[in-house]
């Protein structure tokens, strides 16, 4: 009776360890609709149908920051700043960015044998655009008034002279240039008054994209068109930021936003 006892119990321990075992045992089906991200190859995407998408480039390098939250362009499309500018499609090297090889020239914003001019040739390699362009004020562009030019905008009824510098003495006079950017080729930064009686930039924040403004210094006359209209904060100072194309971009102040910024941005026609 004992060893009957005994046998009955080792069955019983082997009976609830098995079933603990198998309630440890599951499997999971995988879902039907997959939901990965999108590609970020620049080949040819071929779609469940057959069909294939169009070969565009969708990674990180073609990525856009939108403009801000509240700006004139926030819904426009394929509108904002590149994220990583020196590898975006068309984009432009870094400033001091070796070019071709540790013999190349090194990129140096200002300085003309160290931007190489479009169209040319760096040992023997094929052509590219120059990092920045860059044009430094010099005492040959002052004007004999003292400016160093004039910016026109046909549609505000504008055409106001310009000077070096942007303190308030300056900006009493006409319209002011940001000492640290270029005066001709690349990115021409402008500040002036949006309210009282030099309230030169009082209506930018108006400007219609494709508008014109004129630019006019001792290098010669240049037309640009209007792409962007924008706040931003008085602390974003990302817009003063050299170029590799030719622009404008223009600054004033808010009506009762101290911390805010109208930022227009143009670009050469």
């Amino acid at each position: 009776m004992k060893k009957i006892l005994t046998f009955a119990l080792a069955v019983s321990m082997m009976a609830s360890l098995a079933a603990s075992a198998s309630a440890l045992e599951y499997s999971i089906a995988p879902p039907k609709d997959f939901d990965f991200g999108r590609d970020t190859s620049i080949e040819v995407i071929h779609t469940a149908d057959g069909g294939a998408m169009r070969n565009t480039d969708m990674s990180k390098s073609a990525a856009l920051i939108p403009p801000t939250f509240g700006s004139e362009s926030m819904n426009a499309l394929h509108t904002g700043e590149y994220l990583t500018p020196n590898l975006a499609p068309g984009g432009i090297h870094a400033s001091g960015a070796v070019i071709g090889g540790s013999a190349a020239t090194v990129v140096t914003p200002g300085s003309a044998s160290g931007v190489v001019t479009p169209g040319s040739t760096v040992n023997g390699g094929s052509s590219y655009q120059p990092a920045v362009l860059f044009t430094d004020v010099t005492s040959e562009l002052y004007y004999k008034n003292g400016s160093l030019g004039r910016l026109e905008i046909p549609s505000l009824d504008l055409s106001v002279r310009i000077y070096q510098g942007t303190d308030s003495k300056t900006l009493a006079k006409g319209i002011g240039h940001f000492e640290d950017t270029s005066i001709w080729n690349g990115n021409v930064c402008l500040a002036a008054h949006n309210r009282g009686a030099n309230s030169y930039f009082g209506q930018i924040h108006t400007l219609d994209i494709g508008d014109k403004i004129i630019l006019t210094t001792r290098l010669g006359t240049r037309t640009y068109k209007v792409t962007d209209v924008f706040k931003v904060s008085e602390t974003d100072h990302s817009g003063l930021a050299d170029s590799g194309e030719n622009m404008l971009t223009l600054y004033t102040c808010v009506r009762n936003q101290r911390d805010q910024r109208w930022r227009v941005t143009a670009a050469e026609v």
